[in-house]
């Protein structure tokens, strides 16, 4: 079985890692872990931020998102020493990547996190989770951290109009 579990370092995909680390894979289970690492823009941006500034800009956007690929292989071989893990950052727009990658792999399963904004926020935000629903070639698993949910629903309270 092939599981493609795709993360962007925040406490969502962790709660991902930790899902796919918790069930009763079969023994030749792959997981293969990606991270999308977005472009910053076009030459526009380097322009204007002066090369420099720019390559040091997506020198660190790459080194944090190798960082996260590290630290989520080793949090899954401790939660599942027995799966086969590997990782690759990949370069491009999520939604459209993890699609990309999944078709081109094999994935029997896609495993994502949802920052649980909801339907109405993510149609302004983007829904990398939802995206990945509609787009898949295979089945997905959308996990979500309860205590991420809770707290981003208790930021939207906060923010409704009061009555005076």
């Amino acid at each position: 079985m092939k599981i493609l579990l795709a993360i962007d370092g925040s406490d969502c995909s962790k709660a991902a890692v930790h899902r796919v680390g918790g069930y009763g894979w079969p023994p030749d289970a792959h997981v293969r872990i990606i991270t999308v690492d977005p472009p910053l823009g076009d030459s526009l941006v380097g322009a204007a931020t002066g090369l420099s500034a720019y390559d040091e800009l997506v020198r660190r956007q790459r080194e944090e998102a190798n960082a996260n690929l590290v630290e989520a292989v080793a949090m899954l071989k401790h939660l599942a020493p027995n799966l086969m893990v590997t990782a690759e950052l990949l370069e491009g727009a999520p939604k459209e990547r993890i699609i990309e990658d999944a078709r081109s792999w094999g994935a029997d399963l896609i495993v994502v996190g949802s920052h649980g904004r909801g339907t109405f926020r993510s149609l302004f935000l983007g829904s990398v989770s939802l995206a990945v629903v509609v787009g898949a070639p295979c089945s997905v698993l959308v996990t979500r951290d309860r205590r991420v949910e809770a707290s981003d629903q208790m930021q939207a309270f906060d923010q409704l109009p009061t009555a005076h």
